[in-house]
């Protein structure tokens, strides 16, 4: 599959690099590359229309409407050149260290995870992939079934089976992330995960009920998705939610509420925010 790769030049770059992620995100761009002061977002060629700028709400205002943006095709074999020269290995705190195959492993971490992303989200880079990372360490997988819901490099899943879960399902709706993420579990040497192609439908097919469910994705298909997750989520089981911006944390929370699912932590990093919260009733 061909790309299309824009990139756009922001001037002042933060905070704008994260808002323009988010709602580009919701306009089927799938991966982004940050080079200050250009973002540049790829997309399959077939999604990409030349008129999407009016559908992303950031360029449409009085300080966007006339940033300087390009696009152009490129072939699916560049990607990880570009990756090469410019993925930095992850460390958060003595816990896990995240890098990808070409870095050199660094002693000192409890956990070492390999990622090597291609056109699939979840290096560590981001920073709601830091804040699940982060949340993972405080929680007891051990003999635990997990969920990993748009598991994109199945970096969740793999630090999951490393915390020492019996089973864990990893999905992703997108070609490229499944066959990447089966490379990535390979190549940690995971035995605990089962990977699948597709979206909430697979649940259905699956028919399993989980302790740990993580869904680091976006508001729009967290909101479309909760009851799901809720009725395959083991009573006392939690919710791990990210993706989603701190100004969404309260519309989040009355939805969670709406499924008496009991708020146990919200925390937040670089204007992100992650919720967890604890199933208290049977599945719905």
């Amino acid at each position: 599959m061909n790309y299309i790769e824009c990139s756009f030049k922001l001037i002042p770059y933060e905070p704008f690099n994260e808002l323009l992620i988010a709602e580009l995100s919701d306009n089927n761009f799938e991966s982004f590359l940050e080079e200050d002061p250009y973002l540049k977002a790829y997309i399959p060629i077939s999604d990409f229309k030349t008129d999407f700028i009016k559908d992303i709400p950031l360029l449409n205002t009085k300080e966007f409407k006339d940033v300087e943006w390009s696009y152009k095709e490129i072939q699916e074999v560049n990607w990880n050149k570009k990756w090469e020269s410019s993925f930095d290995a992850i460390e958060i705190g003595n816990f896990c260290t995240i890098r990808a195959p070409f870095h050199p492993s660094k002693s000192g971490f409890k956990f070492e995870i390999i990622i090597e992303p291609k056109m699939s989200f979840g290096t560590g880079h981001h920073a709601t992939t830091q804040l699940m990372l982060e949340e993972m360490e405080k929680l007891n997988f051990n003999g635990k079934t997990v969920l990993d819901m748009g598991s994109g490099t199945a970096i969740l899943s793999i630090l999951a089976e490393k915390l020492g879960a019996k089973l864990i399902h990893a999905i992703d709706i997108d070609k490229w992330a499944y066959e990447n993420m089966q490379e990535n579990i390979e190549r940690n040497n995971c035995s605990h995960i089962k990977s699948w192609i597709g979206g909430v439908e697979r649940l259905h097919e699956i028919n399993t009920t989980y302790d740990y469910i993580l869904a680091n994705i976006n508001k729009n298909v967290l909101t479309q998705q909760l009851k799901n997750y809720v009725h395959y989520l083991n009573t006392n089981g939690e919710l791990l939610i990210s993706g989603f911006f701190e100004e969404d944390v309260v519309d989040l929370e009355k939805q969670l509420n709406t499924f008496y699912l009991k708020k146990l932590n919200i925390a937040s990093k670089n204007k992100w925010s992650l919720i967890r919260s604890q199933k208290s009733i049977t599945k719905l």
